[in-house]
């Protein structure tokens, strides 16, 4: 016991320090292949010594029962509103308003891109993170600690065992947002408007796996409270988070209101740059003992302003209007613009969505058109100058072919998305799906990227990636810039995902409308492939996440001949396509429906040997313990389910009591 106690506090220590170094400082020191081992690691010990396992691990991160709904939460500290600034002028009379109030004191300022996300406080307890809330109206937030422990950038416990509270903002990296909206407009799902509605609709989800799902981060801007200690300036604070772990928002020390002007100047013209979203500058004064003198206003404090971007908007044209085809078909309009320079880019499309966005804005083919940069992540056209026109502009309509390969386009009932009908022969969408399946959320094979699928397709050595797994080294070392060692890490990597979880081979199919969430709720209520394809509609629904969208969907695709020969080469090359179907339920009593959780060790039996019991009976094995939860089998040396289980009255059983009750004694 006390080696793998020793050796799971190592792994902890590892993990969370390559975490450190990989989200935060950017600087990766290991592959991803060689941090999942260490996961895998650690999961494993910990399953096998459950009373080890503790909040602050790095597999505690994802997971647990969806919350019933957001707790409110009082802000011990109130999080007043920042008043705003749009000209040099109005900089310069807050710096006037501050030397008024405090005559004679030396002071300097602190200059920090003001991120375009969602507000939220955490705090921590001799170093572990106990709370994480939004702002909310500034003296209430709601309770999101389950959401904020899922984010790579949050840590989980610090480098110091202090009592603390800090300010932060939680968002959507410009590019992460870009993927997050294409997968969601592939599978038929309405769109995010822009980074900041994607992270504020991920933090308020009850399901902290779909805040796991998105890709979000966060940056600290505000130490609010230090149990023993203090500071006396607001940048000593950010660097000493910065110290504990966290990511802290860029900034600037400027000695006066010149060095605050030209800092602006600098910051916004590298706002381009940033791989995030920024709708202005926060400029503070920095000694915090002057704070409490300044005060604040029934609003604002006064000794910060926010100083706002203008909307970046310029005049083009559009010259034409082009359709590309996705994954699963959605036909999506993009305007090519003469190009202009918005914001030190130059721009030269705009997507438009789909066509029920082309008529409510009534753009056309030669209108002159606004087109806006600033809080969107791709340039977008705002709207026609209608009083410009001429009388040559054409309406246009969406073809009724696909432009890929010809294939019927019908819209989606109940949605303004247009599709192309040709799933199993259309180049467009078979592309896009093998890009799908060997990406890292789905089968995860390192060395494929877009441009050697291309080379393969285009050389007709695959037609769907069921024919991954059987590419020879010849086949590889034929294509362009590709050596020895590169076709060798390349079979190596398809052969590796033989073995991927039968959840992420489910998600890696590409099914309409089935994300990850969704791939692993399938996963734990069908064994295998080939009993998933025989499945109804009704049977499907019967499971939470599945609603009647998704079981046609999933229906649709079984009924599809070149799904079913996808599946066939998958099975023929080894894939894992979970097991020939669920077993039978042996003599005993039903337990479908009925839930188990074990804790400890077992003697007679490993515990894997009795989830198996409860599985062969048809229940339902699970790690979280609810008031849902029927049983928990509890052995030696159980670990704090055990505790949760009696405070939720769930009725707790020894060996001896579960082998009796397995056997129907």
């Amino acid at each position: 016991m006390a080696e793998a106690e020793k050796r799971i506090l190592k792994l902890r220590q590892l993990i969370e320090e390559h975490n450190y170094k990989y989200y935060v400082l950017n600087e990766p020191e290991i592959s991803d292949a060689e941090f999942d081992a260490l996961m895998r690691e650690l999961e494993e010990l910990e399953e096998a010594n459950p009373q080890l396992v503790t909040s602050t691990s790095p597999t505690q991160r994802v997971g647990g029962e969806p919350a019933p709904h957001l707790e409110k939460v009082e802000h011990r500290i109130p999080l007043l509103s920042l008043g705003n600034a749009f000209q040099e002028g109005e900089l310069r009379d807050f710096a006037r308003r501050v030397a008024r109030l405090v005559p004679g004191e030396k002071l300097s300022y602190v200059v920090e891109y003001k991120i375009d996300g969602l507000t939220a406080v955490l705090l921590y307890e001799e170093g572990v993170l106990v709370q994480g809330a939004t702002r909310g109206d500034g003296y209430t937030g709601e309770d999101v600690t389950h959401n904020i422990r899922t984010i790579p950038t949050v840590p989980l416990r610090l480098r110091e065992e202090k009592d603390l509270e800090l300010r932060g903002e939680v968002f959507m990296p410009r590019q992460a947002f870009l993927e997050l909206n294409k997968k969601r407009g592939e599978e038929g799902e309405s769109l995010f408007a822009n980074p900041r509605n994607a992270a504020a609709g991920s933090l308020r989800q009850l399901d902290p796996r779909v805040a796991a799902s998105r890709p979000l981060d966060f940056a600290a801007f505000e130490l609010q409270y230090l149990g023993d200690g203090s500071f006396d300036l607001h940048s000593q604070g950010l660097n000493y988070l910065s110290r504990l772990g966290f990511r802290v928002n860029q900034f600037q020390i400027c000695s006066d209101i010149e060095e605050v002007l030209q800092a602006c100047e600098e910051l916004f013209a590298r706002r381009d740059d940033l791989a995030f979203e920024v709708d202005g500058l926060v400029i503070k004064v920095d000694e915090l003992a002057l704070h409490e003198s300044l005060g604040s206003t029934s609003k604002n404090p006064r000794w910060a302003i926010a100083y706002k971007f203008h909307a970046q908007e310029e005049i083009s044209s559009v010259q034409d209007i082009v359709v590309t085809v996705g994954r699963t078909g959605t036909l999506t309009p993009t305007a090519l613009l003469d190009p202009v320079k918005i914001g030190g880019a130059t721009v030269r499309r705009a997507v438009l969505h789909n066509m029920e966005e082309i008529k409510r804005k009534d753009i056309r083919l030669g209108d002159k058109v606004l087109v806006r940069r600033a809080g969107d992540v791709i340039p977008e056209v705002i709207k026609p100058l209608t009083e410009l026109r001429s009388g040559n502009e054409k309406i246009y309509s969406l073809p009724e072919k696909c432009p890929v390969c010809g294939g019927r386009v019908v819209q989606d009932a109940n949605s303004p998305i247009s599709r192309c009908t040709n799933q199993a022969r259309c180049p467009a969408q078979l592309r896009e799906g093998i890009l799908h399946f060997i990406s890292r959320g789905a089968m995860n094979i390192e060395g494929l990227g877009p441009k050697f699928i291309d080379q393969l397709l285009q050389n007709d050595l695959i037609e769907d990636a069921g024919d991954l797994y059987f590419l020879k080294k010849g086949d590889i070392l034929s294509l362009e810039r590709t050596g020895e060692k590169s076709a060798e890490n390349i079979l190596r990597a398809v052969k590796d995902s033989r073995s991927q979880s039968f959840d992420r081979v489910i998600h890696a199919l590409g099914i309409r409308y089935v994300g990850a969430t969704t791939a692993r709720a399938i996963a734990n209520n069908f064994s295998s492939i080939h009993e998933l394809g025989k499945a109804t509609a009704d049977e499907l629904e019967e499971i939470q996440e599945i609603g009647p969208k998704i079981s046609s969907s999933i229906v649709e695709y079984f009924r599809e001949e070149g799904n079913k020969k996808l599946i066939e080469k998958l099975e023929k090359g080894g894939v894992n396509l979970g097991s020939s179907g669920k077993e039978e339920i042996s003599d005993g009593p039903d337990f479908s429906g009925t839930r188990f959780a074990f804790t400890g060790k077992l003697k007679d039996i490993t515990r894997t040997e009795a989830q198996e019991m409860v599985l062969q009976q048809g229940g339902e094995v699970t790690s979280s313990i609810s008031e849902k939860l029927h049983y928990l089998v509890a052995g030696e040396n159980p670990g704090s389910k055990l505790e949760k289980a009696r405070n939720a009255k769930v009725p707790i059983l020894g060996e001896d009591d579960f082998l009796r009750l397995i056997r129907g004694e």
